[in-house]
């Protein structure tokens, strides 16, 4: 999509559509909306006045101008209640104005709340274009669109000349981030059938060689050699074999980065511990972690971040067959922790066990681990938020900061020494799981992780929010990209 932020009144911009926001409550509008109401004659205020439109987040309300402005149509979009207004909520209602207007080939508006909303100009234009193009967004790979989209141009109106340069670093921003978003989109939605580690390593770089990062994928071969027999053992049950996959930006000799680590199980049957039917096809989503790391590397690198940084991935298929790992197999991790394995659907944490051993190569300032690890996560939290693990509260706060202004929200859980307990192992250092019973699942993945870190370092189980939320507008059926908006929020604001 094309996008421009301009000087204007938006009562002469000649255009398919102008899109203004009202909030709930309002019977008068002001700001932009207030001058088109003037230029219509009140219609606006008469609409309020008469609850044709309620201004609920999200409704739409359209109206023709009959040659009274430049414009031929005006969407009005409600905003809810302003004290709920926030950038996300601007990303919400700029999506429902997209689907809205997605048979025009032409909308303009207003950067929301850059005005009237409080926002700063370029959070409000950041927000507009990301709400705008996530919105839009579709998985139409394997099958022919139903209804093409013909929006092509999202033009932004400014009346303020002092503001313009801080919007139109806000649309870049938020096109590159949105993209980036869609792209992880992309790479979860597709199924283990034609995203295998191999095929995720390839893609992973074609897109490095184009945006200048440097990429090693390591073989099987190299796999051994490393010694990361959690990666290895989980793959060897499928035809297709495990790949480790290494993304580097801007690394020097002396550079301490930031380290992104990613679940990549490009499909998870669970192994001998087979899952139940219902549902399975959704573990084609089991490398969210994944195309989340890929994605944020990638909006890092076309954003020019002055940062360092390492973006790792354990990928394999996880099946059950004659070579498949077993229950009560014993296996030895990079580090030379040997883990009892009474669950081979607990297998994500064992593929993140050695890639946060590698991590260790970097000193880095810190590690960040993302992973669908465990559906215990989605029963505390739902889909609302990630459970946040961490060891260093520094870090913590900046992620819990970094998740308040990308909308992507986190919510933090405990790691008490106590749960080590729950995976002590009578025939090897640990286990992968425990057999007491359904308790603190999400914090046992946590503590079995914590085993093979010594750095700062925070693990997101991501396993509700990665796929199908549909309590956000700006989401589609399937993938929602979720990681990297908010890693690329903590990234650039890094200190």
């Amino acid at each position: 999509m094309r996008i421009t932020v301009e000087q204007g009144d938006i009562t002469r911009v000649q255009t398919d559509a102008i899109c203004l926001g009202i909030f709930q409550g309002v019977q008068r509008p002001g700001g932009a909306a207030g001058a088109v109401d003037k230029a219509l004659g009140g219609a606006l205020s008469e609409i309020l006045t008469d609850g044709d439109f309620l201004c609920k987040k999200g409704e739409v309300f359209w109206l023709r101008t009959h040659g009274k402005i430049a414009a031929k149509r005006v969407l009005l979009v409600g905003l809810g209640p302003a004290e709920k207004f926030s950038a996300d909520v601007v990303r919400e209602i700029s999506a429902a104005a997209a689907r809205a207007a997605k048979n025009l080939s032409e909308l303009t508006t207003i950067a929301h709340g850059a005005g009237i909303g409080g926002l700063e100009p370029h959070t409000a234009a950041q927000a507009t274009v990301e709400g705008t193009l996530l919105g839009l967004y579709r998985f139409e790979k394997f099958k022919k669109p139903e209804e093409p989209i013909k929006l092509e141009r999202l033009r932004i109106i400014e009346h303020s000349a002092e503001k313009l340069e801080q919007l139109k670093l806000g649309a870049q921003r938020g096109q590159i981030i949105a993209e980036s978003v869609c792209f992880a989109r992309d790479l979860a939605n597709e199924p283990g059938q034609s995203l295998t580690p191999r095929e995720l390593a390839r893609r992973a770089q074609e897109f490095a060689q184009d945006l200048g990062l440097r990429c090693e994928v390591f073989d099987e071969n190299a796999l051994e050699r490393l010694g990361m027999g959690g990666i290895l053992s989980v793959g060897k049950g499928s035809n297709e074999p495990p790949r480790f996959i290494v993304l580097e930006y801007n690394l020097t000799k002396n550079s301490r980065p930031i380290v992104l680590v990613g679940k990549g199980i490009t499909f998870d049957s669970g192994g001998i511990s087979i899952k139940p039917r219902e549902g399975m096809e959704a573990m084609k989503y089991d490398m969210s972690g994944a195309a989340a790391v890929i994605g944020t590397m990638r909006a890092i690198a076309l954003l020019k971040l002055p940062i360092s940084a390492v973006g790792l991935i354990a990928a394999a298929e996880n099946l059950p067959s004659g070579k498949a790992l077993k229950p009560g197999d014993v296996i030895k991790i990079s580090n030379n922790k040997t883990v009892e394995v009474t669950n081979t659907d607990a297998e994500g944490r064992l593929v993140l066990a050695d890639a946060l051993v590698y991590a260790q190569r970097y000193n880095p300032q810190a590690v960040i681990d993302l992973a669908t690890l465990t559906g215990a996560c989605t029963i505390a939290l739902g889909k609302e938020a990630a459970g946040l693990f961490s060891n260093d509260e520094t870090l913590a706060q900046k992620i819990q900061r970094a998740a308040q202004q990308s909308g992507e929200r986190v919510w933090p859980l405990p790691i008490y020494d106590e749960y080590k307990e729950l995976i002590k192992s009578e025939i090897a250092d640990i286990k992968n799981s425990t057999n007491k019973g359904p308790q603190a699942g999400a914090a046992i993945g946590a503590i079995f992780l914590q085993e093979f870190v010594s750095y700062p370092w925070a693990h997101l189980d991501i396993a509700g929010v990665a796929y199908d939320v549909e309590s956000r507008l700006y989401h589609a059926k399937g993938a929602t990209g979720y990681g990297v908006r908010l890693l690329v929020e903590l990234l650039q604001s890094w200190q």
